[in-house]
């Protein structure tokens, strides 16, 4: 049975255990688990933590949105080695096919049925819903840089051996900014526009072809070190703050697409 609400005394503990069998170097620690592992309860305590302080879904209402699809989910959960505790967690939902949560819900909110959406994107082949990605608040900041890059190439590395075609996802405003800034190729669902959804009031709807995600990501690594270059998404800040954030998203991009200081950190069972 799920737990989205473990006690901190027992996320402790299968945080230990997890770190105990996975001797690995460095602080941080990003681990793929199926969804009947303790550790995957761990992820969704996470994951309500951060979605109830944020959105105001709290342990009933993830249970009721991802309950049809736990039996499909996988998690990656970071943890800190050092305080032994999780930092932070990516859901993704897999099928062979359109049925997964974000198409599922889709329709309902950008008026387009799912064979549309299918056709659309010719979602054949394995699609993966990138359904949730929590960071806790104290690993926000610079901490977030590593907890975050750990997560996405997390996702690229398991991506590529589970042979995934399509990703689709539900992104909240900073989400979205986020991963476009990262230079995901990413495309609103069926030419859709945002909409209200479990709480965000800025939401889209998204599909990308995972073939494209890699080479995306080099390229605004690249471009992102060129003053002046175009780059996919918006830059925040001005002056001398936004050349930093500039820099700092250069060395992200570059890490996520090339694994640099990071695929040494990821274990994939």
């Amino acid at each position: 049975m799920t737990n989205y609400d473990l006690a901190p005394d027992e996320i402790g503990r299968i945080s230990a255990a997890a770190l105990a069998a996975r001797p690995a170097p460095g602080r941080f620690l990003s681990i793929v688990v199926s969804p009947d592992e303790p550790l995957a309860d761990v992820g969704r305590t996470v994951e309500r933590q951060v979605f109830e302080a944020t959105f105001g879904n709290d342990a009933a209402v993830m249970a009721s949105e991802y309950g049809p699809y736990e039996d499909r989910s996988r998690f990656f959960v970071v943890l800190d080695r050092r305080l032994g505790r999780p930092a932070g967690v990516v859901r993704v939902i897999e099928d062979d096919g359109p049925q997964v949560k974000t198409i599922v819900d889709a329709p309902a909110h950008i008026g387009v049925p799912v064979a549309e959406i299918s056709a659309f994107h010719g979602l054949t082949g394995r699609v993966w819903d990138f359904a949730t990605v929590a960071v806790l608040p104290e690993y926000r900041g610079r901490s977030s840089l590593a907890v975050s890059s750990l997560l996405y190439r997390t996702f690229l590395l398991a991506g590529k051996r589970a042979g995934v075609r399509h990703v689709v996802a539900m992104l909240d405003r900073g989400a979205w900014r986020n991963i476009r800034l990262l230079g995901v190729p990413v495309a609103q669902m069926a030419g859709s526009g945002p909409f209200t959804y479990l709480g965000s009031a800025e939401n889209r709807a998204v599909h990308i072809d995972f073939r494209f995600i890699e080479p995306a990501i080099a390229r605004q690594a690249v471009q992102l070190r060129r003053r002046g270059r175009p780059i996919v998404g918006t830059l925040p800040g001005r002056g001398l703050r936004k050349l930093l954030i500039r820099r700092v998203a250069a060395g992200i991009s570059r890490r996520v697409s090339t694994g640099k200081g990071l695929d040494t950190h990821i274990l994939i069972a």
